[in-house]
């Protein structure tokens, strides 16, 4: 089931407040979202059937398509309850949830204002995001050419979809090199994230990690901030240079898909799945099975 493509499964799709079969989920070509990527979106993790920080995350969904300048028509607690109807109209415990919202066909040209926004809630079954073998001995970064833009250039604060065109490029660059993902630098040089997930370092038993100014301040990094805090361990945001992150001691990523993961190699740098990263993936693990 899960080796199927995506628009050949079964199960249920929440559409504009109706519950439809799932290969009733379509919209038109000719589309404003896809012609011009005014289209956002959320991934929630449900582990037992409990959608994690589902509240935060269709929070962010609302406030992503107001920076894109369009107006979701269904408030928050709406969105909560339509995500939990699709848990249990698909039958899963432990899934991924995936609310979307995009301008559609009503207008076609780049003005977009008069084009209502449409929102449909997909769910499916997702396990880890890497192996258990990738997970224990920490994955491989490779940095990329592509750069996460200024907050002048695009719309950054936003989980907009046509942003993550930049994180398909780089991750493509890195799997053809070798590597299970791309480390990005923004603008300045910096160091940034991965292709899709938030990057921490660990040095001297102090964690780091890059002021999220020109990318998402992602919810799983957030909670890792607040995890690392009551453990007791000294946590900084702060400009990183990629000198700084080659001499780290340890190095690990966040996100939604990504949960903790550590970092084993970037470019030809090899680090130790230390006792910092090993520390803060157990409590997040309590955490989401709570």
């Amino acid at each position: 089931m899960s080796g199927l493509p995506f628009d050949q499964r079964d199960g249920f799709i929440w559409y504009n407040g109706k519950v439809l079969p799932w290969n009733d989920g379509k919209i038109h070509i000719v589309n404003h979202g896809l012609h011009y990527g005014s289209c956002v979106f959320e991934g929630i993790r449900a582990y037992g059937g409990k959608p994690f920080l589902l509240n935060e995350h269709n929070e962010r969904l609302i406030r992503s398509a107001q920076i894109l300048d369009m107006t979701i028509p269904f408030d928050v607690p709406t969105i909560n309850a339509a995500c939990m109807e699709m848990l249990t109209a698909n039958k899963l415990k432990d899934a991924y949830l995936r609310p979307v919202a995009w301008r559609g066909s009503e207008v076609m040209g780049i003005a977009g204002g008069n084009a209502p926004a449409h929102v449909a809630i997909a769910v499916w079954y997702w396990g880890k995001y890497f192996s258990e073998e990738l997970l224990e001995k920490g994955i491989s970064l490779k940095q990329s050419k592509w750069r996460k833009p200024a907050p002048d250039t695009a719309p950054t604060e936003s989980k907009a979809a046509g942003l993550y065109m930049i994180g398909t490029l780089a991750k493509h660059e890195a799997e053809k090199a070798g590597y299970a993902d791309a480390l990005m630098l923004d603008y300045r040089g910096y160091v940034a994230e991965s292709s899709g997930a938030n990057l921490f370092i660990v040095k001297d038993g102090a964690i780091k990690t890059p002021i999220p100014d020109c990318f998402l301040n992602g919810l799983t990094r957030q909670t890792v901030m607040s995890l690392a805090k009551k453990a007791g361990f000294s946590i900084e945001e702060k400009r990183i240079t990629l000198d700084e992150l080659m001499v780290a001691d340890e190095v690990f990523l966040t996100g939604t898909a990504a949960e903790l993961t550590a970092v084993g190699k970037i470019n030809d740098q090899t680090y130790t799945v230390g006792s910092v990263t090993r520390t803060l993936r157990d409590h997040y693990e309590a955490l989401i099975n709570a």
